[in-house]
């Protein structure tokens, strides 16, 4: 999908990426990396007590796969606001469906609607104002 936001339909998807199901590993580095060490995201049997199947992903890393698609989607439209909220857990080994949606556009900006989903479940929503001129 290579859709310029200065010419895209309103409404229309912009972008769109499924990401691979994050594992156990993935959650060790984010910890590793974030200082996040929750057990809720790395000791399956804390997780269960806490009345989990099993460790969930850091919302955090959900909503960096929500960045990583504007990043890589929109590389030369600079990042001028990007908020998200969780709304539900985002469970290991499920592939994670990235979209961002051409809300509006007023004058130098666009501003997209952003979900990231397991299966038809969106588990993230957000937005995010980028920039219509390039990055210089």
């Amino acid at each position: 999908m290579n859709i310029r936001l200065e010419t895209a339909d309103v409404g229309a998807a912009v972008a769109e990426v499924v990401f691979a199901p994050l594992g156990r590993e993935d959650l060790r580095r984010y910890a590793q990396a974030s200082g996040d060490s929750n057990p809720l995201h790395l000791d399956p049997e804390f997780a269960r007590q806490a009345g989990f199947e099993d460790v969930i992903v850091h919302g955090m890393l959900g909503m960096a796969l929500l960045g990583r698609l504007l990043e890589e989607t929109f590389p030369s439209n600079p990042l001028q606001l990007f908020r998200s909220r969780f709304r539900s857990i985002i469970p290991l080994g499920e592939p994670i469906k990235c979209t961002a949606r051409l809300e509006q556009r007023a004058g130098e900006s666009a501003v997209l609607t952003l979900t990231a989903a397991i299966r038809e479940t969106v588990v993230i929503e957000g937005n995010a104002t980028l920039g219509l001129r390039p990055i210089q």
